[in-house]
């Protein structure tokens, strides 16, 4: 990527007051993007480590994403949910083509498409009520776990002091222990109607699940007529080095959602479910944006790239490439370890270091490092899928330079 001619504005003018104040954000203003590379309001390039977290699978700016909205938006941007459109139909029919589900909804954030999989679930639940009568609509979910940041979402999540903001909670999320069958069991009542994970917990560490526990929980829950859902918004659309992560452990949940590279950068998610478990009529979901043309285009284009011969076993090999180099840096800098699945990896630093980390890698001259740690104690890295044996090298020089400064 050629070094594009600098801004050269200063931070100040820039009136980010008017933005609603959610976040603590470094005074730097992204204005151009490539691959794994962005460029600053000042010409300063960084080399992108996040992808808008896990979002931007096929890198910064692709060709096929631009190619795909200038042709869409030529066509029609936004015909109504209320009529089919061709995109949406043709991106339908590709998910379930390559997975095992049978119905599709679109949404446009990973948390709508998680209260669709809730109502969805809880509509079953009434439909099909335990041998005592009673309605079912108590979802099992665990520790450490993120399911998004509306209410209900929230609520089903593991993360440690969600239970008391904005309470009082959505009822009827039990926490179990990720990789402990018998914690789930144990949470089992006659209202209880599904069990919901992440293969892969994200924002909670990466912290995989087991192929025996996946394998044991599809199981329980078949003994117990209940629906499995797997919460792919981060760890699908080819992350793991599978299209989906439920794959990697050989068996067949009854609800999944995707979100986040489903759309390789604009707002795209989806709720897939098996037929039998289709319960939704007329009225029950929709949204003004759901299934717009100029997303779902974006959907194919994405996807007709992770389905080229080679793709997803290139994510494999690369992930094996950077998983051997963090191992390298735990060896050089007596770090504790390292996990996860494919191209979504975590460092364990054994000390609360991450946030200092994340902030000199940040300043680096002349070229930034974008890092995330999602705990204090751990780095998560999430690159573009398309990412070179090159680039992750880079990443890891750079990394050891700033590790050996903060410890």
């Amino acid at each position: 990527m050629n070094k594009p001619e600098a801004v050269n504005q200063s931070f100040e003018h820039y009136d980010t007051n008017a933005l609603l104040y959610i976040t603590n954000r470094p005074p730097l203003v992204f204005t151009e993007g490539q691959g794994m590379w962005m460029t600053d309001h000042n010409g300063k390039r960084y080399l992108d480590w996040l992808q808008g977290w896990a979002v931007n699978c096929l890198g910064h700016s692709p060709q096929c994403i631009q190619d795909a909205l200038v042709a869409q938006a030529k066509k029609v941007i936004n015909p109504s949910p209320a009529f089919y459109n061709e995109p949406s139909i043709r991106l339908a029919s590709l998910l379930t083509q390559h997975s095992c589900f049978d119905r599709v909804f679109f949404a446009n954030s990973g948390a709508e498409a998680n209260e669709g999989a809730i109502k969805l679930a809880r509509k079953w639940g009434k439909l099909n009520r335990s041998a005592s009568g009673e309605n079912r609509y108590e979802i099992i979910t665990f520790d450490h776990s993120f399911h998004g940041r509306t209410l209900a979402t929230m609520s089903a999540s593991g993360k440690p002091g969600w239970d008391t903001m904005f309470a009082p909670q959505v009822p009827g999320f039990a926490k179990a222990t990720l990789n402990d069958l018998a914690s789930v069991e144990a949470l089992i009542t006659d209202k209880t109607v599904a069990v919901m994970l992440e293969p892969v917990q994200g924002e909670g560490g990466v912290i995989p699940a087991s192929r025996e526990f996946m394998q044991g929980l599809r199981a329980l829950t078949t003994r117990h007529n209940l629906l499995l859902i797997v919460d792919e918004v981060q760890a699908g659309m080819g992350r793991t080095g599978q299209l989906f992560a439920y794959q990697l452990s050989g068996v067949e949940p009854d609800i999944m959602t995707l979100g986040k590279g489903i759309g390789g950068g604009v707002p795209l998610a989806a709720l897939l479910c098996r037929q039998p478990f289709a319960v939704f009529e007329p009225g029950d979901q929709g949204g003004t944006y759901n299934g717009n043309p100029l997303m779902t285009a974006v959907g194919i284009a994405v996807l007709d790239e992770l389905l080229k011969p080679g793709f997803l076993q290139s994510v494999v090999d690369k992930g094996n490439y950077l998983r051997e180099g963090l191992l390298k840096l735990c060896d050089r800098h007596g770090l504790e370890g390292e996990r996860g699945e494919g191209l979504l990896r975590a460092l364990k630093l054994g000390a609360p270091i991450g946030g200092k980390i994340v902030e000199i890698a940040r300043d680096l001259e002349p070229q930034g490092l974008l890092l995330n740690s999602p705990r204090p104690d751990l780095l998560r890295f999430m690159p573009a899928l398309t990412v070179t044996n090159e680039e992750i090298d880079l990443m890891l020089t750079l990394l050891s330079d700033v590790i050996r400064q903060v410890k």
